[in-house]
């Protein structure tokens, strides 16, 4: 079975970086389809994602509700440091933090994940 992390860094300031989160979550249900096992992560400015796609009038919400059941989570550092870390709480998304309140991708390859960054 593929062991697929989806990691979304991509700030919410260009059209570029929609790309780049459309793109990731496009990956995701291909993922989802095939029955891999699949983690979905937003890290660094990626953490300031998620207030934004929870606005029900973003072109991507649609695609990102149908996803957040299957987002394991965001930078628990990132979301303070960015400033969203309540608006992820109020999300329902997940903090996570096992390596200096960042987290560890060096575990998901230990475990056998391949990385994907967006």
């Amino acid at each position: 079975m593929t062991k697929l992390a989806i990691v979304i860094f991509a700030d919410t300031d260009t059209a570029e970086s929609m790309g780049r989160v459309a793109n990731a979550f496009v990956l995701a249900n291909e993922a989802i389809e095939s029955k891999a096992d699949l983690k979905l992560i937003f890290e660094g400015a990626g953490t300031k994602w998620i207030p934004t796609l929870e606005d029900e009038n973003h072109k991507l919400h649609g695609m990102y509700a149908a996803l957040k059941p299957q987002i394991t989570g965001a930078c628990k550092f990132c979301s303070q440091a960015f400033g969203v870390k309540s608006a992820v709480e109020k999300a329902g998304v997940q903090l996570l933090g096992e390596y200096k309140d960042h987290p560890s991708l060096l575990s998901l390859i230990d475990e056998g994940f391949q990385i994907v960054s967006f």
